[in-house]
């Protein structure tokens, strides 16, 4: 429906869920922002409401069409859902490539003023980005065009995102004893970690490197602390401390190690868990902007791709991060990241004796990404100028 203030731009974002949490999560968070920070009129349109119901349990999977946070969440059935039944909104986002439904394709077209179409694109940190980014492209039989809006952590790019309020969130968090005893009991349901310990989270696809880097942690010299969010890694902690099942609530100790696994938890209280660890590894792309942001250390597992096509990514990721860093730490980063995402053997005293320098960069390169812009900012000042 047509906004009640005539000044108040509307926005339909699509998006199809292909596999795990990624793309409903960056969405979900991009149509937040939008609609708290800019009063757009925020309509998401989203394939499978079960996946998305885990970010967010304020979801009914029954309900075809709910208001959540002020947006209005559709259930999307392709491919005749929308078009003639819907007003079409002045900003249209299809997310990472989903097809549009046809009709309503056809219904933009016959808008007396066409929207601004944008096509969200996947962040890649590969130099080509900048030179595609807001490209158009004319669509072979509507007088329309589509702009593609590339995220990315370097200059000329649409920047990732980033809540204006979430570095006042972080600070608060890191300075009240209170507020972090109170996480803790939470999530653990023991205290915080004893100060000589390493707090690692760990967020992952299956990685046949864990097995031997839960053996390095028992052994090392240190206690680790883990923190491992329900999901993926939960079988690999199963088998190491032989138990039949590492759900929610489990917790287990084996010589320098002692780990718990996390609950689910709605998308906004992740930061949470990566503010509360000194080193978060993290995957995809949701997580891996948080990390950054968050200010730690941070290991990221890229999705993986046949052929060995997503390291070439992660290398173009690297150059930005570990520009900088002494190269002793460089070197160290790149061994660790690569072993961690199948090409080589994890080594953690390694990696871990530079953390020094990784939690100096962790700083400066926030910083650098900030220059950047954050995605929102960037792309609602882009549809705003399109506008005009």
């Amino acid at each position: 429906m047509p906004p009640a203030n005539p000044d108040t731009i509307a926005c339909d974002l699509f998006c199809a869920v292909i596999d795990n949490f990624g793309d409903v999560g960056v969405c979900w968070r991009l149509a937040r922002q939008l609609a708290n920070e800019y009063d757009w009129q925020m309509r998401l349109f989203v394939d499978d409401l079960h996946t998305f119901a885990r970010l967010c349990p304020a979801l009914d999977v029954a309900l075809a069409r709910q208001r959540i946070d002020g947006i209005v969440v559709e259930h999307w059935h392709e491919p005749a859902h929308a078009g003639d039944t819907l007003a079409v909104a002045d900003i249209v986002i299809e997310a990472f490539a989903c097809e549009l439904p046809p009709a309503y394709v056809a219904a933009m077209a016959r808008r007396a003023r066409t929207p601004v179409w944008i096509n969200l694109e996947y962040l890649s940190a590969e130099d080509w980005v900048a030179e595609c980014h807001l490209k158009p492209s004319p669509h072979a039989r509507y007088p329309l065009t589509k702009t593609f809006f590339f995220p990315g952590l370097g200059p000329g790019t649409g920047g990732v995102l980033k809540e204006s309020s979430l570095d006042q969130e972080r600070i608060a968090f890191e300075t009240s004893a209170t507020a972090r005893e109170q996480w803790w009991r939470q999530a653990t349901g023991a205290g915080p970690a004893e100060p000589d310990a390493t707090v690692v989270s760990l967020f992952c696809y299956d990685n046949p490197a864990a097995d031997g880097l839960l053996e390095q942690w028992r052994d090392g010299r240190e206690p680790v602390v883990l923190l491992a969010p329900e999901g993926r890694i939960s079988g690999a902690l199963a088998r190491f401390f032989g138990a039949a099942t590492f759900a929610a609530g489990a917790h287990a100790v084996r010589g320098n190690l002692r780990a718990y696994s996390l609950g689910f938890r709605p998308q906004p209280e992740f930061d949470r868990l990566l503010w509360a660890s000194d080193v978060n590894f993290v995957r995809g792309e949701d997580s891996f902007v948080r990390a950054q942001w968050a200010r730690r250390p941070f290991v990221w597992h890229i999705y993986p791709q046949a052929d060995a096509a997503h390291l070439p990514k992660l290398d173009a990721a690297l150059a930005h991060y570990s520009v900088t860093l002494p190269p002793s730490t460089q070197a160290a980063v790149t061994r660790f990241w690569h072993a961690w995402n199948g090409a080589g053997t994890p080594d953690w005293a390694d990696f871990w004796s530079h953390r020094q320098a990784l939690r100096a960069r962790a700083d400066t390169w926030a910083d650098e990404l900030a220059s950047v812009g954050d995605l929102a900012a960037n792309l609602a000042g882009f549809a705003k100028f399109q506008l005009k």
